[in-house]
C-alpha cells in the first residue's frame, strides 16, 4: 500500500509516540515524490523537538518548516549519498556510519543514518552494516531512501519496514529541466520547420549521450574498485561475468533515462493540448507561456498528430530500430 508523505509521517509519528518505532525504514517512491522531505521530518521529530508547530497569537496554524535533509546532518545524523566515479555508496562511508551508531549520544538523542539512493550500495557496502541493521543499538534509526527497491538485496529488504510513497516523478528535475527549456524555446520560435525539429533532436540526443557516458564511466570505475578490493583474488571468469553485469546495468540506466525524457516530451505536449482545450492541471505551469503560444498557433488536429508522432517514436525505439535514425525521423514528424 502506498501513502502520501504526510500520511506516512503521521504513521511513523504515531508509532514513535507509542514507543513502537521500527529501527529501520525503507522509504521508496519515484524521483521527486518527497522521500528526502519525509526523512527530514522524521529526523526533526526525533532530534529537533522545537518544531514551531501549533498556533500563532491569532489562532492560525503555524506551518512547520522542514529544512533540507543535508542541513540536519551532524554528529548524530549522518546523510550518505553516492560518491566517487562509480556513483556508489562507498564501503568506507558505511563503516563510518556503523561506528557512529556505537558511540554514546545521551538519553534523549537519536543516532540516525540516512542512506539516499540506497540502491547504489554494492555488496561490500551492504555487508558492512547488515549486523547493525539487524541488531541496532538503542535509540538508533536507519532510513534507506530509494526509487528502485528491487535493486536492494533481500537481506536488506527483510530487515526494514517498507514505506512506499505515492506521487509522480518530478519531470523538471535535472535533464528534464534542460529538455523543457529547449521545448519552451522551440515553441516560442514556432514549430513547423526542419531546423527547429532537428535542434530539439540534437538536445535530446546530447542529453542521452551524456547520460550514457556517465553510466559507462560509473560501471568501469566500479569494476576497478571491486577488482582492487579483491586484490586479484577472484576465481575463474568472475571478472568477465561482472563486467557483463555492469555493462547491462549501464544499459538499463540509459534506457531508464531515455524513458524519462520521453515522459517529459509527452507531458509537455499534453500541456499544450490542455491549453488548447482550456483544461486545467498543467504538468509544467512554469512553461504556460510557451505551451499557450503553441496552442494558439496551431489547430487541435495538428497538435494531436504531433502528440501521436511522439508516442510512435517512443514505440519504435522499444524495437530493434536504429536509435539515431528513429530519433531523427521521429522528431521531424513530430515537430517539423
Amino acid at each position: 500500500m502506498a501513502f502520501s508523505p504526510d500520511h506516512a509521517f503521521q504513521l511513523v509519528k504515531a508509532a514513535h509516540e507509542r514507543g513502537r518505532l521500527a529501527h529501520a525504514f525503507l522509504i521508496s517512491g519515484p524521483r521527486g515524490c518527497g522521500k528526502e522531505r519525509l526523512a527530514a521530518r522524521i529526523v526533526k521529530m526525533l532530534n529537533f523537538k522545537d518544531s514551531g508547530a501549533g498556533f500563532d497569537l491569532f489562532g492560525e496554524p503555524v506551518v512547520e518548516e522542514i529544512p533540507p535533509l543535508d542541513d540536519l546532518a551532524g554528529e548524530w545524523v549522518r546523510v550518505l549519498r553516492p560518491q566517487s566515479k562509480s556513483r556508489r555508496i562507498l564501503i568506507e562511508s558505511m563503516r563510518d556510519l556503523e561506528k557512529s551508531f556505537y558511540v554514546s549520544s545521551g538519553p534523549k538523542t537519536w543516532k540516525i543514518g540516512v542512506i539516499c539512493d540506497a540502491d547504489r550500495m554494492n555488496a561490500n557496502s551492504t555487508n558492512a552494516f547488515l549486523k547493525t541493521l539487524e541488531e541496532p543499538p538503542p535509540q538508533s534509526l536507519m532510513l534507506l531512501l530509494t526509487s528502485n527497491p528491487g535493486a536492494l538485496l533481500p537481506t536488506v529488504l527483510s530487515r526494514c519496514v517498507g514505506i512506499q510513497l505515492i506521487g509522480k516523478a518530478d519531470l523538471s528535475e535535472g535533464a528534464g529541466g534542460d529538455l523543457l527549456a529547449a521545448l519552451d524555446h522551440a515553441a516560442r520560435a514556432g514549430f513547423g520547420s526542419a531546423s527547429v525539429a532537428l535542434t530539439l533532436k540534437s538536445v535530446f540526443s546530447s542529453i542521452l549521450e551524456t547520460s550514457k557516458a556517465e553510466a559507462v564511466d560509473a560501471a568501469e570505475a566500479l569494476l576497478k574498485e571491486e577488482e582492487k578490493a579483491l586484490n586479484k583474488g577472484f576465481e575463474g571468469d568472475w571478472l568477465k561475468r561482472r563486467e557483463e553485469a555492469l555493462k547491462a546495468t549501464a544499459e538499463s540506466d540509459y534506457i531508464e533515462q531515455r524513458a524519462f525524457l520521453f515522459e517529459v516530451l509527452q507531458s509537455w505536449m499534453a500541456d499544450v493540448l490542455r491549453c488548447k482545450t482550456g483544461a486545467g492541471g498543467l504538468e509544467f505551469p512554469t512553461s504556460t507561456e510557451a505551451t499557450g503560444m503553441l496552442a494558439g498557433a496551431e489547430d487541435l488536429g495538428r497538435l494531436i498528430r504531433r502528440m501521436e508522432a511522439v508516442g510512435e517514436m517512443r514505440s519504435n525505439l522499444e524495437t530493434n530500430a536504429q536509435e539515431q535514425l528513429a530519433l531523427e525521423v521521429g522528431f521531424l514528424k513530430a515537430f517539423a
